[in-house]
């Protein structure tokens, strides 16, 4: 039976650059906002909003993680159904 194995496994440096970012774009978006000249409904307004959208941008990168995960499971499976067919119905 063929195995065919890729695990995608990001480096050290991706993730501390991937945490960099976030970190500097949350900084800089709460900064800006404190600095804003509104009144303090409309700042909280805009962090609300903010927060918002960064707990939509995890659920979504987790759901799309998720389906990848579980269509790599599934094509395993069928992968495994076929070889295991060929090598019982198949002589070469």
């Amino acid at each position: 039976m063929s195995q065919y194995i890729y695990e995608n496994q990001n480096s050290q440096a991706f993730y501390i650059m991937a945490w960099a970012a976030f970190v500097l774009s949350f900084s800089g978006m709460i900064i800006g906002i404190l600095y804003l000249d509104v009144d303090i409904q409309t700042k909280g307004f805009f962090a609300m909003t903010f927060l918002f959208a960064v707990s939509a941008c995890f659920t979504l990168a987790k759901v799309t993680r998720d389906k990848h995960e579980s269509s790599k499971i599934i094509n395993k499976v069928e992968t495994a159904k076929t070889e295991k067919f060929l090598s019982e119905n198949v002589s070469i």
